[in-house]
């Protein structure tokens, strides 16, 4: 019997294993992808504030512009007015803004709610002294797409006072 001379003689790699290779091979590249994106942080919630002055009010709202399913999200306005409130303060959101969450509710507590077909008007007792914050303790819901909104200071005929836009870009 003759002895081959290599150990690898009809071992050769067909052209079927050579594409099965290269598809592990970017499967492994791509999964490195990802995990170095969330080991930088690039996954996880993005906030920002903004921001509007007008007719004496100054309009800040801080909101997650970057989030994913489950994770808390920062919702929170402060309005100033340096004369005062008078006996309330009412902010108007989008009213489909608030189906991306799961919520705890707010705080304070709005006095009342009230949405129509596009708007929902939170009325609040005035705080003492000149600026007022309300908080939303939420996180994102499963299964959601992002969201716009504007969020505005009303008057007693909720005509918008101050407004600025919003909008939450939800990630798989």
């Amino acid at each position: 019997m003759a002895v081959p001379e290599s150990t690898l003689t009809g071992l050769e790699t067909g052209s079927h294993e050579r594409g099965a290779l290269w598809g592990r091979r970017l499967f492994l590249g791509l999964l490195l992808v990802v995990v170095l994106a969330g080991a930088a942080g690039l996954l996880g919630v993005r906030s920002a504030t903004a921001s509007a002055s007008g007719n004496g009010y100054d309009l800040d709202v801080t909101y997650a512009t970057v989030a994913r399913a489950g994770i808390d999200v920062p919702w929170q306005v402060v309005v100033a007015n340096p004369d005062g409130f008078d006996r309330e303060v009412t902010i108007a959101v989008t009213g489909d803004y608030f189906e991306i969450y799961e919520t705890q509710g707010f705080t304070p507590e709005p006095s009342t709610s009230v949405r129509d077909a596009s708007t929902l008007y939170l009325t609040f007792d005035a705080p003492d002294g000149n600026v007022f914050t309300v908080d939303y303790d939420a996180y994102i819901q499963p299964c959601q797409v992002g969201r716009d909104a504007i969020v505005s200071v009303v008057d007693a005929d909720l005509a918008p006072l101050v407004s600025v836009d919003i909008t939450t870009h939800l990630l798989p």
